[in-house]
């Protein structure tokens, strides 16, 4: 035996075997680079835009990530996103110019200057403090800029639109000047959630809500005495208290009323000679506090109304007023009413004509008009102060501890207050901009459709916009006011020359310029004729300033098209960029500024926890790229449902590496066995029925992948060519023609047919994944242009596949997935077979299959090919009627096809030298000993040629 392999002939080179400079090694981290170079040198992206310049546009509009730090996984997952998006419409045929952009003011910046300036931020200037802001912003926007570009992400990097640029500075201006013009804006004191810490207002995308701790205490408020009589008709021998119950005790020094639902039964409960007023529904879940008693009256609150009490600690009445915003559900039913300290208690106090009172600073702490012992101490830490007052005055019925969500800073993480002071607002109620904004959301496209109700109930509730920011870096709201009496100028040629000035030097020139530098010589106050005028020196909310990016990018570029087409952000944005867009644009247009808005969730890790240092549960993209390559994060952003909260993890990553090494080795064994098919042959009737079932099935796949596409659901895109290229290609069609494609002529029609399919198949995978697997999409394709199958100079310049109907043959792919199944029957029998030892590979198999009629049927349309479509030696078909007892012992079955039957044996014949199948046939031809009688004619073939 030794000897015989010794002498045996190689047939190697007798094979059409693979020949491909595709590596099967990926090595993504470095040959991403080498395509990053190549997209920028030839620019890929701009041929893209001009290819399609004439055609129907496709906008998506940038929201702008801030312009502080390194990106972190949500910036990846929300720039691929986009990116995809582009690519696909870009090679649809659609003009999708992409425009990046960064949002570049505000606080966080403003934090990070100050802790790079330490002590000297206490004395630079504020022109000195912006330039260092203005240079932090622009080093982390050169910084993120390089970073979306590795992550393979096309957009016109080299020009974006950026929120500090003079000329978007002077439109952000512009637009407010219009909306001041339009009588949206006013100025007013209304409380505002005010940080204490970062001492401005913050606006309510600027505030988070976590846990805090805080002291639960039930307070008694004493009735005067006009109002025990007017309640009871009579003096009584008790004091009469109405309790409420609070978890801010700090706010009780700013009490002026007690607000009780009109409609709601309240209780005066006598115990212990005195009584309680507290709602009747409530009184059960009070008697563990001691409010227990016989009810020796009950009213409508709206009976209370007028009734007044004395402050437990301050020399002071509360009056009692009506509120709809009193529950039942906890507390008292009566609620604690400070207007500088509440939007409930502020609407509250300005219906009843109550005093806006606010004894509390910008650092929180209580003024000199608060209680004397509490003068100067932080609202927080006087709560235990104030409540050993109350212990002291015998008001303080219980104290408890809760935890309860509560508004934190979004920059500083500490908790905020509701505060009352002077700020600029944008008014929803005015030309009816809430209810206009409300009926405009249902015009737009929400994806998904939760998305819809998310925004229509923060937009139909929300107070008016605070735009106000008492910080330095930003824009400012560009108002001069009048000394004498506060009214701002509402003027055309005032607004048009700040516009100018801000458009030439940007908006640090506000800070230099003196009034009369843009007033006309004379100008009076229109209001009461004062001659002098002072500058606002507040910006503006930040969120204007990305809200107005409708006005100062898509309306500014003439290749943008407003509405856009698209806005795509994460959840958090429906109260923050959705919305600041919509309101801005429906109070100076009219109309929302996009037509279809994209909702993405937030990424946790792979235990749905949510991602934070502290935890050490946090995935950089860097780190990814580095060890594994961006085509792997933008493999994971596809794969996963971004509607939802989207997991990522070492694992996760490592499942999809794996996927993704699939889809690579598909494409590198199409690529391997196309050569040297010529480039405009087409096989015309030599196909083969499985070649046309390859066919039909691309082409439903095809049009299943654009219709995912068009959903915008791109986990579907991945799991369709996922299974297309495993299931349906390396699993069965691959495998079964590799036989074909290896072992006969290399000529021969029926070897060039499976060519010309593989190929159609490869450039139709490569085009649908592009968007998505973009670089390897690529790599693919310069690998097919190197060999002259394209012509094209990049994938993203081709035509996106397009499905072909003529191809499509439901009831040929009805009958091939049947044989599928049946094939699978088929290898579970084998591989038992061979765990069994009794044959080392499907080719040394003989397998008879005893059918039913259902699966005889489909079976015996292919009874000569049984052995080529079983990748087997030989085959045979034999109706379920000759399975015989001894037979069916040695026969396997499954549950999923319970008549068909497959027996296997070992294959008559030798094996064949070079295909390796077994047959009868080897040792029949003198000259070639060795070969079947196939492998025989196709080498005399090759001899002739």
């Amino acid at each position: 035996m030794l000897v015989f392999y010794a002498m045996a002939k190689d047939f190697k080179d007798t094979l059409n075997l693979p020949d491909t400079n595709f590596p099967m090694k990926a090595n993504l981290a470095l040959r991403e680079l080498d395509f990053l170079a190549f997209w920028q040198e030839v620019d890929i992206r701009a041929k893209m835009e001009e290819k399609n310049k004439d055609n129907t546009p496709y906008c998506l509009h940038d929201g702008p990530p801030y312009a502080n730090g390194h990106i972190h996984i949500g910036h990846a997952l929300n720039k691929i996103l986009k990116d995809i998006i582009v690519k696909f419409h870009a090679m649809s045929g659609r003009y999708s110019p992409y425009v990046p952009g960064w949002d570049c003011h505000g606080l966080p910046i403003e934090h990070q200057a100050d802790k790079e300036l330490g002590a000297k931020k206490l004395t630079v200037s504020i022109i000195e403090k912006r330039a260092h802001c203005r240079s932090y912003a622009q080093r982390f926007i050169d910084i993120q800029r390089d970073e979306f570009i590795r992550l393979g992400v096309f957009g016109n990097w080299s020009n974006p639109y950026i929120t500090m640029d003079y000329d978007y500075e002077a439109d952000i201006v512009a637009e407010f000047f219009k909306i001041a013009q339009a009588g949206y804006v006013y100025r007013g004191k209304k409380p505002v959630h005010w940080c204490p810490t970062c001492v401005t207002a913050l606006a309510e995308a600027e505030v988070e809500y976590a846990d805090k701790t805080s002291p639960s205490v039930y307070v008694k408020f004493k009735l005067d005495a006009d109002s025990v009589i007017r309640l009871f008709g009579e003096k009584q021998g008790r004091d009469v208290f109405i309790v409420i119950w609070t978890t801010t005790p700090w706010t009780l020094p700013a009490n002026l009323a007690l607000a009780v639902h009109p409609d709601v039964d309240y209780a005066v409960v006598g115990a212990e000679g005195v009584s309680y007023i507290v709602a009747a529904p409530l009184l059960e879940k009070l008697v563990d506090i001691g409010l227990g008693g016989t009810i020796v009256k009950q009213v409508k609150g709206n009976a209370l109304e007028g009734l007044k009490a004395h402050h437990p600690f301050i020399d002071r009445l509360s009056q009692v007023v009506l509120g709809d915003f009193v529950t039942i559900e906890d507390g008292t039913g009566v609620v604690h009413i400070a207007p500088g300290h509440g939007e409930d208690d502020y609407r509250t106090g300005i219906k009843y004509g109550l005093d806006i009172y606010v004894p509390v600073d910008d650092r929180g702490k209580f003024t000199a008009s608060a209680a004397d012992n509490l003068a100067g101490k932080f609202v927080f830490d006087a709560n235990a102060e104030i409540i050993e007052i109350l212990r002291d005055n015998g008001a303080l019925i219980e104290q408890h501890t809760i935890t309860h969500s509560y508004p934190h800073c979004w920059r500083c993480k500490k908790p905020v207050i509701f505060r009352a002071t002077e700020q600029w607002f944008i008014s929803m109620e005015h030309r009816e901009l809430k209810k206009r904004a409300v009926e405009e959301i249902e015009k737009v496209q929400w994806v998904p459709s939760w998305g819809k109700d998310r925004i229509y109930g923060m937009v139909k509730n929300r107070p008016d916009w605070c735009i106000s920011r008492q910080r330095s870096w930003g824009v400012p709201i560009a108002l001069l006011l009048c000394k004498d009496c506060g009214e701002a100028v509402i003027d055309n040629g005032v607004f048009d020359r700040t516009v100018a000035r801000f458009r030439e030097d940007g908006s640090d020139v506000w800070f230099m310029l003196e009034p009369g530098e843009l007033l006309p010589d004379g100008y009076k106050c229109k209001k009461c004729g004062g001659g002098t005028f002072i500058k606002e020196t507040d910006i503006l909310d930040v969120w204007f300033d990305s809200g107005v990016s409708q006005a100062a990018v898509l309306e500014r570029r003439a290749n943008l098209t407003w509405p856009a087409d698209m806005y795509l952000e994460g959840s958090d944005q429906h109260r923050g960029w959705f919305q600041s867009s919509l309101l801005t644009s429906m109070a100076t247009r009219g109309a929302a500024p996009f037509r279809t808005v994209l909702t993405h969730g937030f990424v946790v890790d792979g235990r749905a926890k949510k991602m934070s240092k502290s935890l050490g549960n946090v995935i950089a993209p860097e780190d990814i790229i580095k060890q594994s390559g961006a085509e792997i994060l933008r493999l994971w952003v596809a794969s996963e449902d971004y509607k939802y909260d989207i997991r990522i993890s070492k694992e996760i990553l490592q499942r999809l590496t794996e996927a993704y090494r699939k889809i690579r080795n598909t494409c590198r064994f199409l690529l391997g066995n196309i050569n040297g098919l010529e480039h405009g042959y087409h096989p015309g009737a030599s196909l083969t029925e499985l070649d046309r079932w390859a066919m039909s099935s691309l082409h439903r796949m095809i049009n299943n992948v654009t219709a995912s596409y068009q959903r915008f659901d791109f986990h579907e895109v991945f799991h369709i060519l996922y299974n297309f290229c495993i299931v349906d290609m390396s699993s069965f069609y691959l495998d079964i023609i590799k036989d074909r494609v290896y072992t006969a002529a290399k000529q021969s029609a029926e070897r060039k047919a499976a060519q010309w399919t593989m190929k159609q198949i490869l450039l139709s995978i490569t085009g649908l994944m592009s968007p998505i697997l973009s670089f390897t999409a690529e790599e693919v394709w310069q690998s097919l242009k190197l060999n002259k199958v394209v012509d094209e100079e990049s994938v993203f310049l081709s035509a996106f596949p397009a499905a072909d109907a003529q191809f499509v043959d439901d009831e040929l792919d009805n009958r091939i997935r049947t044989f599928m199944k049946i094939r699978a029957v088929v290898n579970k029998a084998l591989e038992l077979k061979r765990q069994e030892k009794f044959i080392g590979n499907a080719l040394e198999a003989n397998v008879a299959l005893f059918a039913g009629e259902a699966q005889y049927d489909v079976l015996k349309g292919y009874e000569s090919e049984l052995p080529t479509l079983l990748i087997v030696s030989q085959a045979a078909l034999q109706p379920l009627s000759a399975l015989t007892g001894e037979l069916r012992q040695q026969s396997h079955t499954e549950d999923t096809l319970p008549e068909l039957f497959i027996v296997v044996s070992r294959a008559g014949g030798e094996k064949c030298g070079r295909c390796w199948n077994f047959s009868t046939t080897v040792g029949s031809f003198t000259d070639e000993p060795e070969v079947c009688d196939r492998c025989y004619h196709v080498l005399r073939q090759m001899e002739q040629t």
